[in-house]
């Protein structure tokens, strides 16, 4: 296996785990009845994702 010929410093190291933060929800806007819902997700008011009932709605 290969070994670090030296000790990554902590600057260098969290300069590369700067793009690892968890980024906000982006949320779309329900063409049926719309709320907002997460995109590429059924929203959960209706139950309807792209037009088409996909599943029961919570209410």
């Amino acid at each position: 296996m290969a070994h670090p010929k030296r000790k990554t410093s902590k600057s260098r190291r969290d300069k590369r785990r700067a793009h690892h933060a968890i980024s906000d929800v982006t949320l779309a806007k329900c063409s049926n009845c719309g709320a907002l819902h997460r995109y590429h997700h059924a929203c959960t008011e209706c139950g309807y994702y792209r037009g088409r009932q996909v599943m029961k709605a919570s209410n």
